[in-house]
């Protein structure tokens, strides 16, 4: 659970509109590293995002560095164990978008770009989310998607069997669901292993999926 001093210093980040890297040290407490030039991630005290205590990470394991007005995680065999962005291991170079989890070994850290949030958000009230007509099923799919995600920024959203365990459906009529859900919020046109991501958090900025169907 975030405390309140926390809660005020990622709006305080949001607010000043640059991209920036949301995780927890070794002792749990929240970091902030706003991107303004390449970073390098690794164990070594010397890295911008030192990540000492994960034994999982190498010594050099990754970096994440701007190509013109985008940022991009790269991780082209420095590390020993890989790094996974929304669940799918990096080759290479990959593009983040606004909420990307990255996962350095056992580290998640959250990719935030502020001024792509808030384009998204105004599209995505432009189109009238909030306004979107649901079925029950739809809605308890919807709820169960976001349902990780209330009391921590760093949760992925539930999976497929996790869904389907929660509101008892077969995997397949989850699968269905969702993908009406995407068509439905204007998702379609997203890579596959984003568009999870992506409904979740924009049913629960638009207000969606409130609190209280928690």
């Amino acid at each position: 659970m975030s405390t309140p001093a926390e809660v005020k210093a990622r709006l305080d980040a949001e607010r000043r509109g640059e991209p920036f890297l949301l995780y927890r040290d070794g002792g749990g407490g929240q970091v902030i590293l706003t991107l303004t030039a390449p970073v390098t991630v690794g164990r070594r005290a010397e890295r911008d995002v030192a990540l000492g205590w994960d034994t999982e990470v190498s010594r050099l394991h990754a970096q994440v560095e701007p190509i013109g007005s985008d940022w991009v995680v790269v991780d082209d065999g420095l590390s020993r164990n890989g790094t996974y962005v929304n669940g799918e291991r990096v080759n290479g170079r990959r593009r983040l978008s606004d909420g990307d989890r990255i996962v350095f070994g056992e580290t998640p850290v959250t990719f935030r770009s502020p001024a792509d949030a808030e384009a998204e958000s105004t599209a995505a009230v432009r189109v009238g989310t909030s306004d979107i007509p649901l079925s029950q099923s739809q809605r308890k799919v919807l709820v169960a998607l976001c349902r990780p995600l209330k009391d921590s920024a760093y949760a992925a959203p539930a999976t497929n069997k996790d869904i389907a365990d929660e509101i008892h459906l077969s995997v397949d009529a989850v699968k269905a669901h969702l993908r009406v859900l995407f068509e439905r919020f204007g998702l379609d046109d997203l890579p596959q292993n984003q568009k999870r991501a992506r409904l979740a958090a924009v049913a629960l900025v638009n207000g969606v999926v409130k609190q209280h169907e928690f």
